[in-house]
Order: structure tokens, then C-alpha cells, then sequence
């Protein structure tokens, strides 16, 4: 690829002279961005590529592709064509990046990437913080272990996905240990079992473990369930009549039983498809609907033919913007991060349907095809995809209304100057001092804004065990500091019009204190207390040289500061219980230098626990895969200082 910049360098004094004038009150600043336009079209090459329009801070206003660079930036050129929307853009460009591509595919993919990781303002963005489930089945075993998985698919094991949601990954998943009795244990209890556990008991398990089957006959269980996964339940469920019958011929009935039992949850999981596609085909339905200028798009997730959930995004994007360029955009960042299906059926046309299916091709590796359905049954399930749209839209905008009447109401009972936009709400978990984490929440016009949301691991070891008031020093001073210098205008939207805490006059006082370190002054404190005996709807609201009050215990808004509070509060607590987890699986083996963890995990599946490592001899320790005779002395000395 090839790069192009280009700034405001070598301007005439008078720039507006080389250009058309577009608004008589102040042409200036826009003949200043029509000139680095101008500027950067001398040497602009006629091929694929991608542009970026920065401003004077040299954050991102927009991010275009084109096949042909030069015509594409041209046309910013004619700006008396241009609505009101794109003349602030030209007026606020003050410097423009231009990337080349061998194709426009590749300039389209590249496109997507940029506007997902810079969000420009003019852009349509897909606003999403969440990562998708698969359901993963192990290849490292002889008894392949089938769980919940986020992150990274690596190689040997397979997956299959993606979930709309956790429940639905483990309805499946409860699902599979039903009617396959596959077993879900870590490697390291399933090597230390001797005798069944609970889940065998009660037939969801075929306790492997244990050999209560063989081999072969698990490996038959698991080829079962990744066909089950792929679509072809109906062999399945045959192959299982066929099983059951013949265990009735041969008056085995516990086997008959236990396979009718399997045959059941089979069905009730094909029972609960509410709408199917018509084939087994992997496709994704999408779904939008417009209205009182916001968007919702709905997405229905099909694997096998089974329906794998659904989710709604709300794009951000211009009253201006067309449906099929807010499809397309959503298609662009949404297959940014996972590999798009053989098919996609969408609402409506995307403008460059073509090539767009060309790059998500590109990216998943294989033909990708982007359908209209306009009869059919592929219509009638765009027609209920569209409906969800509609739905959840309507149920959204109704929760943003009342959300925003709530937000008022806390600019009048604290004598906000405005009605606040983000709110954050702070609270401390420990137990005894010990693992301390520090949370802090966000709230807006949309409600909870969970991507927001920050823990702070307590780092200052001169604290004293359970010193609030310490552990909330830290934790606002690492959050102003870094607004401080990240944000240093205050025009990216990170500082709070409100903060919120949970505690009393002492935590009200520490935090003035802090910011006032700090040099923040203008951020409005509020402390919330519980009342007499704790009880909920007797709080008291302490404010910084005010006198502390109470609201009436019907009044809306005292149930709104409460869920505000108490979600700081889970939030801080989940974060500590996340810690202190870690330190307890912690093992004395991530103590000894050069044990990373394959070789961890291949001394705990030799023997079992970390105490018997250390009671292991060198001889012992060396067999293990990837521990030398070197490296298995050392472990033998971390375990016996004084041999």
C-alpha cells in the first residue's frame, strides 16, 4: 500500500480566491478545507484506495473508499452540491490521508477496519462492545471435552456458532449433554476421577472418566453431536429410534429408556425453533427498520439450519443517510471481527451489494452471497426479522424517553446546570482489605453504557487493609489523570456531567479532595448513604457545602439513584470475586521461572495437583513433555530450597 498526506502547508493568505465561495458570512474555514482537498488532488493517483478527512486535533471526521481516488476526492471539490452535513465536513478538514489498495475490495475491507477503530463522526457506525459465544469441542483428547467459548478459535479444536447470546449457548449446551452425554469436566479432573461424578448420575454424562465407554464409542457420540451442530438432527434423531428399538428387541429396556430419554430432549430442542429457513444452509437474516431518526438493525443467526439467536445494533448515522448505506455499513464493521456465512439475507439493497460481498469473501475465505429476497418464504423471514426491528426499536426509544425525564429530574434535585449526559457512579469490594477493586459505572440517555465501564485493582501497598477512602483516592485519580490527558478539552465525550459515589460525607470529602489535586473543579459531587438501618429508600444524599437530604420514598427518581448505585455496586463486587478467583487457581508453579502454561498444564495432567509436583523426584519431572533435565532440576529445587 502507498500513503498520502497532505496539510495546510503552502496555502495562499487568501485561499477563497481559488476556490467558490458557499456561505457569504463565513467563507474562510471552508476555502481552507476545499484547499487541502485541492492540495492532495495533484497527487492523487487514479486507483482503489481509501481516504481519510482529519481535523486540526487530527481526529478522524471521515473515512471513504473509492475505486478511483481522484474522482472519488474530486467531487468534494463541487460543494454547492454538497447538503449542510457534508460542507461542516470540508469546513472542518484541515488535513486529509490518502491509503492505496491493488483492489476495491481490499479498499472496502480496509474501509470498515478504519471506521470500526477511528469512529469518525460523519460515518455510520456500529456502535457493539460484545464478543460472540461459540460452542468449542476439544482436539487436544482422546475424549474430546465440549464447553462455552469467547476469544480467539485456534486449531485442532472446532467450533460452532456464533451465539446471539450466553443462553443460548448454554440451552444448546445442556441440550447436547442430554441427548450425546458428552462430558464437560477440565482435563485435569477428568484424569483424577475414580468414579462417576454427579452429571452421570444424572444422564448427562457418559463418565468417560471412568471407562464406562470406550473410545470408539465416545468418538461416535461426539461425530453425532458436531452433525447435530451442522443440521442433520433428523438422521440423528433416526439413528436413535433404530438404537431404542433394538434394545426393546432384546428386552434391554434401562438402554430402551435411556434412549427415549435422549430422543425427548432432541425433540424439545426442535421444538423451540420458532422460524426455520427453509434449507440447512449457515445464514445470516438482517433485518432494518427507521424511525423518528433512529435505526435499528435486527440480525437472526442460522447454523445448520437451526436458529443459533438473534441481536439488534442501533447505528449511529445521519438523518440523511439512505437504508441500503447504513446496511452496507453494518455489513462492512459487523464481519469485520467474525467470518460471514455463505449467505445473507438483507431488508434492503446495499448500494455496491456486489463488491461488498466480494470483500466479505475475501475475509471469510470462501463465496459469499448477498441476497434481497423480495417473495417466498426467504421474504416472509425477512418480514419477521424487520418486525423485531420494529420492536425493539419502539421498546428502545420508549426506555431513552423515560431515561431522559429521569436524568432531568437529577439536574433539577441537584442543581445541575444541565440535563446530565454521563453520569458515573463509583464503588469499592474487598473483603478484609484484601484483592480491593474499585468500579466505576456509566449512565446515559441510552441507559447502562457497559463499554464504559472501568475496574481499578487497588495498586497502592501503603494502604491500610479496608481504607476506603485510600482505594477511592487511587481510583479517581487514575481516572481524571488519564481524562486529564487523554481528553484535555473535554470534547470527546469521557467526562462525566455527574459523579456519584457510595458512602457518606467521608468518601464526599475525599473525592472534593482528590479532584481538587487534581485541579477539577467544576465536576458535580454527590455521595449516597443509606439511611437508618440501611434501609433502602432512606437514603441520604450528601453534596459538597450542602446540607444532606432525603427524597420521598415515592419519588421516581430515588428508585433511579438506587439502580444506579446498586449497579456500581454489583459491578465492583463481580470485579473482586474475578480477582480474588485468580489468586486462588493461582498455583505455586506459576512461582518457578521458565514454567509458562503448556508446561503447567503438562505437569498437572502428569500428576495431577501442584502438590504433587513438588513432591515429584527429578527423574520423574523430566519424563514430562517439554521439561528438561535443566528445567526439571530447577523445579525440583523451588519445591526443596534446602536439599
Amino acid at each position: 500500500m502507498e500513503r498520502t498526506r497532505s496539510d495546510r502547508s503552502g496555502h495562499r493568505d487568501d485561499p477563497t480566491e481559488a476556490v467558490p465561495k458557499v456561505q457569504k458570512e463565513d467563507p474562510a474555514p471552508v476555502g481552507k478545507g476545499l484547499t487541502v482537498i485541492s492540495d492532495t488532488l495533484r497527487n492523487l493517483p487514479s486507483r482503489p484506495g481509501v481516504y481519510r478527512m482529519l481535523n486540526a486535533k487530527g481526529d478522524a471526521l471521515y473515512v471513504g473508499k473509492a475505486k478511483n481516488l481522484k474522482k472519488r476526492v474530486t467531487s468534494y471539490t463541487r460543494i454547492e452540491s454538497m447538503p449542510m452535513r457534508l460542507q461542516r465536513m470540508v469546513m472542518e478538514t484541515h488535513h486529509l490521508e490518502v491509503v492505496t489498495t491493488h483492489t476495491e475490495a481490499e479498499a472496502l475491507l480496509l474501509e470498515s477496519n478504519l471506521i470500526k477503530q477511528l469512529k469518525p463522526r460523519y460515518n455510520i457506525l456500529l456502535r457493539d462492545d460484545k464478543s460472540f459465544a461459540y460452542i468449542m469441542v476439544t482436539g487436544n483428547h482422546p475424549y474430546p471435552r465440549i464447553l462455552k467459548h469467547r476469544g480467539k478459535r485456534k486449531p485442532p479444536h472446532q467450533y460452532y456458532g456464533p451465539f446471539a447470546s450466553a443462553g443460548a449457548v448454554n440451552h444448546s449446551l445442556a441440550t447436547l449433554q442430554r441427548v450425546f452425554l458428552l462430558r464437560t469436566c477440565s482435563d485435569a479432573v477428568f484424569a483424577n476421577r475414580s468414579r462417576p461424578c454427579l452429571l452421570h448420575q444424572i444422564k448427562r454424562c457418559c463418565a468417560p472418566c471412568v471407562d464406562k465407554v470406550t473410545e470408539e464409542d465416545y468418538s461416535e457420540l461426539i461425530r453425532q453431536s458436531q452433525n447435530f451442530l451442522n443440521g442433520d438432527s433428523n438422521e440423528i434423531q433416526e439413528e436413535l429410534s433404530r438404537h431404542m428399538e433394538a434394545a426393546s428387541k432384546e428386552l434391554d429396556f434401562e438402554s430402551a429408556a435411556a434412549y427415549r430419554d435422549r430422543i425427548r430432549a432432541l425433540t424439545n430442542i426442535q421444538s423451540h425453533q420458532d422460524i426455520n429457513l427453509p434449507s440447512n444452509d449457515d445464514t445470516d437474516v438482517i433485518g432494518l427498520h427507521r424511525a423518528g431518526g433512529q435505526s435499528c438493525v435486527q440480525i437472526f443467526f442460522f447454523r445448520g439450519g437451526q436458529n443459533f439467536g438473534n441481536r439488534a445494533y442501533y447505528p449511529s448515522h445521519n438523518s440523511d443517510d439512505e437504508d441500503g448505506a447504513i446496511i452496507e455499513a453494518f455489513l462492512g464493521q459487523f464481519y469485520d471481527t467474525i467470518a460471514a456465512p455463505r449467505t445473507i439475507l438483507v431488508s434492503h439493497e446495499p448500494p455496491n451489494k456486489e463488491l461488498i460481498a466480494e470483500a466479505l469473501g475475501i475475509r471469510a475465505e470462501r463465496k459469499v452471497e448477498i441476497l434481497v429476497p423480495a417473495r417466498g418464504n426467504k421474504r416472509k423471514l425477512i418480514d419477521h426479522v424487520s418486525l423485531n426491528a420494529r420492536e425493539a426499536l419502539g421498546r428502545r426509544m420508549a426506555e431513552s424517553s423515560t431515561q431522559l425525564k429521569l436524568l432531568k429530574s437529577l439536574a433539577e434535585i441537584f442543581d445541575l446546570p444541565a440535563t446530565p449526559e454521563r453520569v458515573e457512579v463509583y464503588d469499592n469490594s474487598h473483603i478484609s482489605g484484601t484483592h480491593m477493586v474499585g468500579g466505576m459505572i456509566v449512565s446515559g440517555p441510552t441507559g447502562f453504557e457497559k463499554n464504559a465501564y472501568r475496574k481499578f485493582n487497588i495498586k497502592n501497598t501503603d494502604l491500610s487493609p479496608g481504607d476506603d477512602y485510600g482505594a477511592m483516592r487511587e481510583v479517581l485519580t487514575r481516572r481524571f489523570a488519564r481524562a486529564q490527558k487523554e481528553d484535555p478539552e473535554r470534547t470527546k465525550g469521557i467526562w462525566p456531567d455527574l459523579v456519584l459515589i457510595d458512602g457518606g460525607k467521608g468518601q464526599l470529602s475525599t473525592a472534593q479532595q482528590t479532584l481538587e489535586d487534581l485541579g477539577v473543579d467544576d465536576v458535580p459531587l454527590v455521595a449516597i448513604s443509606k439511611g437508618p438501618d440501611r434501609n433502602a429508600g432512606r437514603e441520604q444524599f450528601h453534596r459538597v457545602d450542602k446540607v444532606p437530604f432525603t427524597l420521598p420514598p415515592a419519588h421516581p427518581a430515588l428508585y433511579f439513584l438506587q439502580r444506579l448505585r446498586d449497579e456500581a455496586h454489583r459491578f465492583a463486587i463481580s470485579s473482586h470475586r474475578y480477582r480474588r478467583s485468580k489468586a486462588i487457581v493461582r498455583s505455586e508453579l506459576d512461582e518457578v521461572a521458565g514454567i509458562g502454561g503448556q508446561r503447567k498444564k503438562a505437569l498437572l495432567h502428569r500428576f495431577g495437583s501442584a502438590k504433587a509436583v513438588a513432591q515429584a523426584g527429578v527423574d520423574d519431572l523430566s519424563t514430562v513433555d517439554g521439561i528438561s533435565a535443566g528445567l526439571a532440576k530447577r523445579i525440583y529445587d523451588h519445591f526443596h530450597p534446602d536439599h
